[in-house]
């Protein structure tokens, strides 16, 4: 396959969408990664499921307060103006929908916007967690992920065959190789990285890519 973005650059390249002073629930994982990359004189004030809002970068280590984690049980710092709150308000806030963006991992994303992005397999969580709650809470949702399966698998399907998270949630999916919206029961590819042709792109999708104007170059800097 053609050369692809890092996990980092498809992360740089999320946070560049993200609006100054948004409310952002990022998931455990790799999401998690996008808090490092808000563009300058924007500021994101993130949310986390187990209660705090407005946290900040990790620690350095050896400094970490194990008494402040996020949903990942990774530690944090705070930002002036924090706040704590129960895990059952957290929630509230989630399904009130006062949240503007949710960014999560998937395994499976359809053209319809049905996302995949739990398991109950070996080394999986026998629950799908917060995130049912967040894909239909938030204002928002996007996906960062690699375009395929560690076995050159299309991860972009007309159906998810996996267990669902939400049905008609997805938005806008940035991968390794490509921006793809999700608009009307499709995918729109908006932009794609120069290295790699449409119909290489495509061969590697599982749904039709249609195309609505100029399609732009996927660039992100070296990270």
């Amino acid at each position: 396959m053609t050369t692809k973005l890092s996990n980092a650059q498809i992360a740089w390249r999320a946070a560049q969408d993200i609006a100054d002073g948004a409310y952002v629930n990022l998931g455990i994982g790799f999401p998690e990664m996008v808090a490092k990359f808000q563009p300058p004189g924007r500021q994101a004030v993130f949310h986390t499921e187990n209660g705090v809002l407005g946290f900040g970068e990790a620690p350095p280590a050896g400094e970490e307060d194990w008494d402040l984690i996020n949903a990942g049980k990774k530690a944090i710092t705070l930002k002036p103006g924090a706040a704590f709150f129960h895990h059952a308000d957290s929630f509230a806030m989630v399904r009130g929908g006062h949240l503007d963006v949710a960014i999560l991992g998937a395994y499976q994303v359809a053209q319809n916007g049905d996302l995949a992005n739990w398991s109950t397999g070996p080394k999986g969580v026998p629950a799908v967690g917060g995130a049912m709650d967040l894909v239909h809470g938030a204002k928002r949702v996007a996906v960062i992920t690699d375009h395929v399966t560690k076995d050159g698998k299309p991860k972009l399907l007309e159906a998810c065959t996996l267990p669902l998270t939400g049905v008609g949630c997805v938005t806008r999916v940035y991968t390794s190789l490509a921006v793809v919206d999700i608009e009307d029961g499709r995918f729109v590819l908006r932009e794609k990285l120069a290295t790699i042709s449409l119909d290489d792109l495509q061969a590697v999708t599982g749904a039709r890519l249609h195309l609505d104007g100029a399609v732009g170059d996927l660039i992100a800097p070296e990270l």
